[in-house]
């Protein structure tokens, strides 16, 4: 059995995270521009990674049309931007806002829905939100071709053109989610999820209100999926439907259990293996997602917790397994 990740464990927590960002900070400066743009990139997603885990990880809710909201946080602020001169840092708040709306107006009716279902139903609102979009809603997203020529962010005077500003830029929010995720989960709020995704029903008998907490998390990851949205529209300065399309939504997926549901470090190793290993094996062309493909098999079978899983998720799935072999 991999012991790695237990091992990391008994460092000084605080050691190795000022490792890990001195690390961060020191990484693109020896890359080209292309290679930056993959490690923002990478950020970006485990942003996103970071913002599902919420609702995923720590609330046990299937959502698998997350990319929605990571396209409405752009388009808002695409918007804001072009139709108002808003600068776009500005726009960050508000599109976190927007998309946190929309993840209450769309899933307050739905969640008495559990399991597939929910998971189905997540489907739909974003194939919804990536047809409206298409369809160029009330005249103003562009349609296909979607919104361009979006200004670039401008920090104390500085225009972000590089990709390394974009990089820092993109770390600066990563740093300030981590931060707050830990909060969460070490707040009351983030307790009662894990209660929540444990067992519903105990989780009632001891007076916590599932529906409000389960809002919440879907309220809290579809605001976050929202920032990344518009740091990606910063960037790009072009945004379009396809930001919203299924593919997204399961790439999105695929980082939160490829790494471990619940895990914060996982969320890393999972965009690394979804975004940046790609990257790498691009030379390889279509074998390149084959592997991927055959990755999260292996990894189903070998190591269904994921890579880097919480200690309570792990614990979990060796419980079950523990009874499921105890001869009756």
């Amino acid at each position: 059995m991999n012991t790695t990740p237990t091992r990391l464990r008994k460092i000084n927590p605080l050691w190795w995270q000022i490792g890990l960002v001195v690390v961060s900070i020191l990484l693109p400066l020896p890359l080209g521009d292309y290679y930056r743009t993959v490690l923002w990139r990478t950020g970006l997603y485990t942003i996103l990674g970071l913002s599902l885990n919420i609702i995923l990880g720590y609330a046990g809710l299937f959502q698998l049309g997350h990319a929605a909201f990571y396209a409405i946080g752009a388009y808002t602020a695409g918007l804001l931007n072009l139709h108002f001169g808003i600068p776009l840092l500005l726009t960050f708040p508000v599109a976190v806002i927007v998309s946190a709306f929309f993840g209450f107006i769309i899933t307050r009716p739905i969640l008495h829905l559990r399991g597939d279902y929910l998971c189905i139903v997540t489907i739909a609102f974003g194939e919804v939100v990536r047809l409206m979009l298409v369809n160029n809603l009330f005249g103003i997203t562009g349609g296909a071709n979607g919104l361009s020529r979006i200004a670039r962010p401008v920090l104390f005077g500085l225009v972000l053109r590089q990709p390394i500003y974009h990089y820092y830029l993109m770390l600066l929010f990563l740093i300030i989610t981590i931060f707050a995720i830990r909060r969460l989960e070490n707040s009351r709020l983030g307790r009662a999820w894990m209660y929540v995704r444990e067992d519903q029903v105990a989780a009632e008998a001891m007076g916590i209100d599932t529906t409000h907490v389960k809002l919440l998390a879907f309220v809290i990851g579809s605001g976050w999926a929202g920032l990344a949205g518009a740091l990606y529209a910063g960037q790009l300065t072009v945004i379009a439907p396809d930001m919203a399309k299924f593919l997204e939504s399961v790439i999105m997926f695929c980082i939160v259990v490829l790494g471990g549901t619940g895990s914060i470090p996982g969320v890393f190793v999972g965009a690394f293996g979804m975004i940046t290993l790609p990257e790498i094996f691009r030379p390889l062309k279509d074998w390149r997602d084959a592997w991927l493909g055959f990755a999260m098999v292996a990894m189903m079978i070998l190591r269904p917790e994921g890579l880097w899983p919480s200690r309570r998720i792990q614990m979990e799935i060796h419980a079950e397994e523990a009874v499921a072999t105890t001869p009756e």
